[in-house]
């Protein structure tokens, strides 16, 4: 049996699924599924599920929630020598799985594998572990899942441990000699990180490098309208001083990075979260 996480929440054995459809049950199967192996306190699924106000009811209703997960495992699980997966425990509950059978604890693996490879000089090795990383997401984390106060940083982590797989098996294919290659990809990610100032580099370095000179100012004032509007800020140093490079001009003085606007001058942003 293995659970995905990494897109859709499902329980799949062989071609066969049977996940949950109620919402309140897939936020106890996802908070049991991001502490694979952990006991969960009763407190903390009433907690993910109902915030600061939950019902008189609430422990029963976990508990139905609990039996309903239960029989869509059993349901996908008939082999009967299979050990038992969802285990109750004296304040609440545990999901115990081996860590190849969730698909965020192998992403997991295979980062830390492709990151070691990396440091280790084993570039081409990297990529490809890298890569197959990355090829476990199929869609945002938890789509389709309501995120409650529990769920929402632990999807938070996952989803920026993607975004840093993502450049580090970039830096792997640069390293590779492979910049032509990497352009379509870079430009996928230019465009679904609007903000990233080090996709965006790397894309105009690629384009800069492969004579596509247009399209590599084009990529810069792009980066720079959006920082502008949503910041109020000019793109780095580092990108300036490319950009110049790119137009074929000795690198000018920076501009400064503006203040986002309607910051009075010297105040303090506040501090958030």
């Amino acid at each position: 049996m293995n659970f995905t996480i990494l897109g859709a929440l499902e329980i799949l054995k062989d071609d066969r699924e049977c996940t949950p459809k109620a919402p309140k049950v897939l936020q106890v199967l996802a908070l049991l599924l991001l502490r694979a192996n952990h006991p969960l306190p009763m407190s903390v699924l009433v907690r993910e599920l109902w915030g600061d106000h939950p019902p008189k009811s609430a422990v029963t209703t976990v508990q139905t929630y609990v039996c309903q997960l239960r029989k869509a495992i059993e349901e996908v699980d008939t082999a009967t020598e299979e050990p038992e997966y969802l285990l109750t425990r004296s304040s609440g509950y545990l999901l115990r799985v081996s860590p190849e059978q969730v698909d965020a604890l192998v992403f997991q693996r295979l980062l830390g594998e492709g990151r070691r490879l990396l440091e280790e000089g084993r570039t081409d090795a990297a990529s490809k572990r890298l890569g197959e990383a990355l090829d476990l997401w199929s869609g945002p984390c938890l789509a389709h899942v309501s995120r409650g106060p529990l769920i929402e940083p632990h999807a938070v982590r996952l989803e920026e441990q993607r975004l840093h797989a993502q450049e580090l098996r970039i830096r792997a294919e640069l390293l590779l000699g492979r910049e032509r290659e990497s352009i379509g990809e870079l430009r996928s990610l230019a465009m679904e990180y609007p903000l990233n100032e080090w996709f965006h580099g790397r894309l105009i370095h690629a384009l800069h490098r492969a004579g596509r000179r247009d399209e590599a100012s084009t990529a810069y004032r792009r980066l720079r309208l959006a920082l502008s509007e949503e910041l109020g800020l000019e793109p780095s140093l580092e990108l300036q001083t490319l950009h110049q490079e790119v137009l074929g001009a000795s690198p000018a003085p920076p501009e400064p990075r503006r203040r986002p606007r309607g910051r009075p001058e010297g105040s303090v942003p506040l501090a958030t979260g």
